[in-house]
């Protein structure tokens, strides 16, 4: 099952001081909007997410037709059909997908350990 491109989205409790220690690491910003309260940000093809006050905890993410560079692909299992498919294996949603709508849509899953995982479609 292809889940698209990962990365980790950060709980941050300063994002100016977390842009600066990634950036240490050789991270750069790659998208966001900092006076939102959000950034991602980019090392070769290794991305992450910089959110202060949107969620609690980090979060796995998967975005289904994206590439590393965040450029849509040319095929992909759209995220309606990976919601049925893990459905049909028992997993457990805590948030759905509307299976009659098309394009971004997103839903979420929680793994034993209590990681959320969040699987975007943005195209």
């Amino acid at each position: 099952m292809e889940l698209g491109n990962f990365s980790v989205s950060l709980a941050v409790k300063d994002i100016e001081a977390s842009k600066l220690f990634y950036e240490k690491l050789g991270f750069t910003v790659f998208a966001g909007d900092q006076s939102q309260n959000w950034l991602i940000m980019k090392n070769g093809d290794h991305n992450i997410g910089l959110f202060h006050g949107m969620f609690e905890k980090n979060i796995l993410t998967f975005n289904p037709g994206w590439g590393s560079d965040a450029q849509p692909l040319g095929e992909f299992t759209d995220v309606r059909e990976l919601q049925r498919r893990l459905k049909a294996r028992g997993v457990n949603l805590i948030s759905e997908a509307d299976e009659s709508s098309t394009g971004a849509s997103s839903f979420m899953i929680v793994d034993p350990d209590g990681n959320t995982i969040l699987v975007d479609q943005h195209v």
